[in-house]
Order: structure tokens, then C-alpha cells, then sequence
């Protein structure tokens, strides 16, 4: 299937049910204002904050928001690791790479150095520390989660050079109850916990992504209350199911999404067979 011919068939600027959604476009989870303007405030003194939640509930698409905001603060410099699960060569291999450091994984205690440094001379010259985002932090081995904590501190850990926000679902909480990584759940200054969604929230993610995408009349009211109603609370089965709907609705050359199209796509998922009698 053409992907422009599908945008130019329903007037999309994008496929709405995509992970791909411009930052400008993304959805503001509840509570995510205010912890935006805790982590404000982290960010000028430096330290921990956390975001965490069941598979599916958008845990990245909000670290993803909260990328996009914090770019628009000037001289706040926001690096985003992509390979949690990396040995502690590679996760000084990789900040070096965030915060423009070449570092010797031979000389670790030069690249700790280098990098204090480097945030130092950063927070003198914008009083903003600069930013970490680790997404899937609940992957990252227990010596990278601790040399964190320690790259950071400073002055009998009066202070900190970073501000590091760990996304993970709910291992990572339970992970930071263990003995070596008390140290660094102890210190997580801010927490947004995210919950499954409710009827209404789910109801205004679609509308705003349909609104956003350019196409609010691609599904029928009745529809967005369906596919509401069978994603079990789950932003993610949500989009899957708008996607596949989205998908069946070209194959069949439809105008609109409509709760018929639900049923024909999902019905036969729907309805459990029945169990046959067993004779003696």
C-alpha cells in the first residue's frame, strides 16, 4: 500500500496511529505539566527525576514531549542515551559522544574527569546543568546506573552537575529498592507515574491526533467511542487498532471510519468460540 496514496485519500498530513508523530503534535498526558515544572527547576540545580508506567502507556511518547519542551529553554544542552543496556565502556563512549567528548575507554578516570569539566564550565556559563534522558532505563546495568550518580556529584554530594531523567517501566522502580542502587532511588527528586487511561483521556488523544494529523472527520463519533472501549484502557492497543482500521478502510475504499468497519475488522477476534459438549 502507497503510503501517499493513503495521506492524499483521507486529507493526512501523517498517519495518526503512527509512532512517528511530530513533537509540535504530541498529546500532553495528565499530570505531565507539573512535572515539567518540577524537572524546571531540577534542571537549574541538577539531580534525578523518573517517569514510569505499564507497557504501552506512552512512556516514551513523553519523554519524546519532554525532549521537545526542554529544547525550547535556551542554552539547556539535552542529551538522549539510546542503548541503556550498554557495558560501562560504552556508556562513556556514548555520553562522550552526547556532550562532544572524546573519551579513552582505557583512561575511564580522564573521561570522568573530561566530563565534569565539561558540565562545570556549561553551568557556568548558562546556569542550566545539562540534561540526560535515558528511555528503557529498567534495561541499564547496575555499575552504568551507579557511576551515574557518582559522575554527578559533587562536593560531598552538595551538589550535582546533571539532571537526569530515567524513563523505564516497573522494574525500574524496583530496581532502585535494591541494596547497590538504594544510593540512586533515594535521590530521585520528582516522579510522573503514568496510569491507564480514562474513557474521557482516551477520547481527547484521539480527537487531538485526528485534529493534528488534519483529517478530525476520519472516524465516526460512534467509532472513537468503541475503539475507545476495547483498548483496555492502553494507548498503544489504540493505535494499533486505528492503524489496522485505517489500513482495512483503504483496501475497501471507504470515505470514513465507521463502527461497522470495527466490527468487520475485529468481530471474529471478538467472539470466543464455543466449547462443544464432550460425550461420554
Amino acid at each position: 500500500m502507497s503510503k501517499n496514496k493513503l495521506l492524499a485519500q483521507y486529507g493526512l498530513k501523517y498517519n495518526p496511529f503512527l509512532p512517528a508523530i511530530p513533537d509540535e503534535d504530541l498529546w500532553t498526558p495528565p499530570d505531565f505539566d507539573s512535572f515539567f515544572f518540577r524537572l524546571e527547576n531540577i534542571v537549574l540545580d541538577g539531580g534525578f527525576a523518573m517517569i514510569t508506567g505499564e507497557p504501552g502507556l506512552g512512556k516514551s511518547k513523553t519523554l519524546q514531549l519532554l525532549f521537545s519542551k526542554l529544547r525550547q529553554i535556551g542554552d539547556v544542552v539535552v542529551g538522549v542515551m539510546e542503548r541503556p543496556q550498554s557495558t560501562l565502556a560504552d556508556f562513556y563512549r556514548e555520553l562522550g559522544d552526547l556532550f562532544g567528548i572524546t573519551l579513552s575507554v582505557s583512561n575511564r578516570y580522564g573521561g570522568f574527569k573530561s566530563l565534569r569539566a565539561k558540565w562545570k564550565a556549561h553551568i557556568c556559563s548558562t546556569l542550566f546543568h545539562p540534561v540526560l534522558l535515558i528511555d528503557e532505563a529498567q534495561e541499564m546495568p547496575t555499575p552504568c546506573l551507579s557511576e551515574i550518580r557518582l559522575l554527578g556529584s559533587i562536593h560531598f554530594d552538595s551538589d550535582c552537575l546533571l539532571t537526569t531523567v530515567l524513563c523505564g517501566d516497573n522494574r525500574l522502580p524496583e530496581r532502585l529498592r535494591e541494596t547497590p542502587l538504594l544510593p540512586l532511588g533515594t535521590r530521585i527528586r520528582s516522579r510522573l507515574l503514568l496510569s491507564p487511561l480514562s474513557r474521557e483521556e482516551l477520547l481527547d488523544l484521539l480527537n487531538h491526533l485526528l485534529m493534528a494529523a488534519g483529517a478530525p472527520q476520519l472516524m465516526t463519533d460512534e467509532l472513537k467511542k468503541t475503539i475507545v472501549e476495547h483498548c483496555a484502557a492502553n494507548p498503544r492497543i489504540l493505535m494499533i487498532q486505528g492503524a489496522e482500521l485505517l489500513d482495512h478502510a483503504m483496501r475497501k475504499d471507504l470515505s470514513v471510519l465507521d463502527e461497522k468497519l470495527f466490527f468487520d475488522t475485529f468481530g471474529a477476534l471478538k467472539r470466543a468460540p464455543k466449547k462443544r459438549n464432550k460425550t461420554a
